[in-house]
C-alpha cells in the first residue's frame, strides 16, 4: 500500500509542445494586430509631430530634416559599429544587445519618415500630405541628412581604424626599440665614429 503523501499526482492538461505552439500563435496574432494598429496610427502621428515642429516654415522643415537625418543615421551606425567591434569580448553580450537596441531606438525618427514616404496605406498618404503642407522640405532634407550622416560615419570609422593601426605600429616600434637596448645596467655603449 502506498502512502498518499508520496504519490505524485498525474499531470493534466496539454503537453509542453502544445502549450508552446499556442503561445507562439498568440504572440504572432498579437504582433499582426499591433502592426495594423501602428501602421494606421504612426505615419499620421509622425507627420503631425514634424509639422508642429516646422510650423509650415520651409527653413524649419529643412533644418529639422537635416538634423533628424544626420543624427538618426550617423549615431545608430556608430552604435552598430561599436556593437560589432565588441562582439567577441568576454561578457559583452549584454553590452552588444544594449548598443543594438539603443541604435534602433535612435533610428526610429528616420524609420517613421520612411513609413510616411514609402508606405502605401491611407495613413502614409495622409502623412505625406501633412508633411507637404506643414513641414515643406523635410523629406528631402531628411534624405540629404541621412547621406551626410552616412558619410560622417564612414569618415569616423576610417579615422578610428587608422588611429588603431598607427597605435599598433607605435607599440611594435617601441617593443623593437626596447629589445635593442643594452641588457646590462651599466653605461650605454659609446656612439660609433
Amino acid at each position: 500500500m502506498t502512502d498518499a503523501s508520496t504519490t505524485v499526482p498525474a499531470k493534466s492538461g496539454l503537453p509542453p509542445w502544445a502549450r508552446k505552439a499556442i503561445w507562439a500563435g498568440v504572440i504572432a496574432v498579437a504582433l499582426v494586430v499591433a502592426y495594423f494598429i501602428l501602421a494606421a496610427f504612426l505615419p499620421r502621428w509622425w507627420a503631425q509631430s514634424v509639422g508642429s515642429l516646422s510650423s509650415g516654415s520651409f527653413s524649419r522643415g529643412i533644418t529639422w530634416g537635416l538634423l533628424y537625418g544626420v543624427v538618426c543615421t550617423g549615431v545608430p551606425l556608430l552604435l552598430f559599429y561599436f556593437a560589432w567591434r565588441s562582439r567577441h569580448r568576454a561578457h559583452a553580450r549584454i553590452w552588444v544587445i544594449s548598443l543594438l537596441v539603443l541604435g534602433v531606438v535612435v533610428a526610429i525618427p528616420n524609420l517613421l519618415t520612411l513609413t510616411v514616404v514609402l508606405g502605401n496605406s491611407s495613413a502614409a498618404h495622409a502623412g505625406e500630405r501633412t508633411l507637404d503642407v506643414d513641414a515643406p522640405g523635410f523629406r528631402g532634407a531628411s534624405l540629404w541628412g541621412a547621406i551626410i550622416g552616412t558619410l560622417l560615419f564612414a569618415a569616423a570609422v576610417f579615422l578610428h581604424v587608422r588611429y588603431r593601426k598607427r597605435g599598433a605600429e607605435v607599440a611594435k616600434l617601441r617593443g623593437d626599440l626596447h629589445q635593442r637596448e643594452p641588457q646590462s645596467s651599466g653605461e650605454s655603449p659609446a656612439p660609433e665614429m
